[in-house]
């Protein structure tokens, strides 16, 4: 059931009268029915995935009570163990599941290389889809709970549906017990102003993906998958529609997302503020995949760094490099992923050493229409690093994201055709950074929109919804992070 899809659509209509009409006044009978819209959604994809999220609710829930047990007799040693316990049964599954392949065929190549030939196991296993994204989430939760942060779920509908919330099970965003668990506890109301404010932001969000992303998908994936015959400047604009896919897909898949839970009274956080308008690598991992690289901060990078701080700055470049090794792997079983990871971890390393990773904490241009010429060489030079990652993020093996990179300096640089470079595809880019900079930039939100004129904002609206008619593709196309 992709959210591009009709079937969505009727799914959430009829989510969103029962949950307003028929259980408007009863909190426990509102979580009853969405932990069921939940398991429904997400057993739509595989039945059997329902046994893994609900083992993993299951082990998640008890060890949170556990944990936050204040009772004076239990040693620290024993609330330890048991977040110790939690956080392994999440990886293991996680591992079993997602990576028990990649890491055997990897042990046998390496084995090879030496003389031996081991008939390692490998198993033939479906991946369940956003199981990266909420046992991330499981294991927030009872970390939250051992530092104290929230207290521990008693009711255990509650948690369940805070674990499976449909609008966020697939691709995040990955939230925090504080913020998403608490508001399964509150009374909500309905708000007409939140309401409109959701279909701009659900709205924007298609757009993203049918018309940007989609489309971008298409000379993307020929350029890729064509590398080794084309010249230079089409390899550059390979590379510069990828990165406009995977930001169209999954900042879309986001908006949606936001956008559903929004219709339902529940507050999500934003997982993205226009990453591509970033002045440096630093800024723009602030403004991509906020969830995702907050978690990784409070929960790999900033332990890391206690442990490495014997080391000086050289302890947090060693960090940030660890942490980005493993947002590589978490991304996906491929090495051509890791090396993502570490590409971008690289990058950062520079900053932290010279003490500039904080020195883009204002917004871009802030208080001025456009930007200036500084800023924009800045944002250039970080778009190109970016779209470097991007070439391995998106290449079948590291091999070719090589061969990639060194066709584009190849003496064959300029296109004989115009092909790779529609006119439609390049008005549709410059109609995007244009709503992207002058509605986004300030607070990633489209709430400043509704202030504008009522005839500005139905042109508006009219102009996307014609946009979206005449791009979308005939078939619904599967969201790129639905694979991690």
């Amino acid at each position: 059931m992709q959210f591009n899809s009709p079937e969505y659509l009727f799914f959430f209509i009829i989510v969103f009268f029962l949950f307003w009409f028929l259980f408007r006044n009863n909190l426990k009978l509102q979580n009853i029915f969405l932990l069921a819209a939940n398991y429904f959604f997400y057993g739509w994809w595989d039945w059997r995935f329902l046994l893994i999220i609900i083992f993993i609710s299951g082990v998640n829930y008890f060890a949170g009570i556990q944990i936050g047990k204040k009772d004076p007799d239990m040693q620290s040693g024993i609330r330890k163990t048991w977040l110790i316990s939690g956080i392994a049964v999440n990886l293991v599954v996680l591992a079993v599941f997602k990576y028990f392949n990649f890491f055997s065929l990897s042990l046998s190549k390496i084995l090879n290389v030496f003389g031996f030939n081991p008939d390692l196991l490998t198993i033939s296993i479906i991946l369940p889809i956003g199981i990266s994204f909420y046992t991330f989430q499981s294991m927030s939760y009872i970390i939250d709970v051992y530092r104290t942060k929230v207290e521990p779920a008693q009711d255990v509908i509650a948690f369940f549906a805070y674990i499976s919330f449909f609008p966020l099970i697939l691709a995040g965003p990955i939230e925090r017990a504080g913020n998403l668990l608490s508001q399964f506890f509150r009374k909500k109301n309905f708000s007409y102003d939140e309401s409109a404010d959701a279909m701009r932001q659900i709205l924007w969000g298609i757009f993203k993906k049918v018309v940007i992303a989609d489309n971008c998908a298409v000379y993307a994936n020929e350029i890729f998958s064509k590398h080794d015959s084309q010249p230079g400047l089409v390899l550059i604009m390979g590379a510069v529609y990828f990165a406009f896919q995977i930001y169209g897909d999954f900042s879309g898949y986001s908006d949606i997302a936001i956008g559903s839970a929004k219709l339902l009274g529940f507050k999500l956080t934003t997982n993205f503020r226009t990453p591509y308008f970033s002045r440096d690598v630093a800024e723009f991992w602030r403004r991509w995949h906020i969830s995702l690289s907050t978690w990784l901060r409070d929960y790999l990078f900033m332990p890391l760094n206690i442990q490495f701080r014997n080391l000086g700055k050289l302890g947090g470049a060693l960090a940030i490099l660890i942490t980005f090794l493993i947002c590589g792997l978490w991304h996906g079983a491929n090495w051509t992923f890791i090396a993502w990871g570490g590409i971008n971890g690289v990058y950062l390393v520079p900053l932290l050493l010279s003490n500039r990773s904080a020195r883009n904490m204002n917004t871009v241009s802030e208080d001025k229409i456009f930007p200036g010429l500084k800023e924009l060489f800045q944002m250039a030079g970080t778009f190109t690093l970016v779209c470097i990652g991007w070439i391995f993020f998106k290449a079948g093996t590291i091999g070719q994201a090589f061969d990639y990179i060194s066709n584009i300096f190849s003496s064959h640089f300029l296109p004989g055709n115009l092909y790779f470079f529609p006119r439609h595809l390049i008005f549709l880019l410059l109609f995007f950074l244009t709503g992207e900079w002058f509605i986004f930039r300030f607070d990633n939100s489209l709430e400043r929109f509704a202030k504008l004129n009522v005839l500005v904002r139905r042109t508006a609206y009219a102009f996307t919804l014609i946009l979206i008619f005449l791009f979308i593709q005939n078939e619904a196309s599967s969201f790129i992070y639905f694979q991690f």
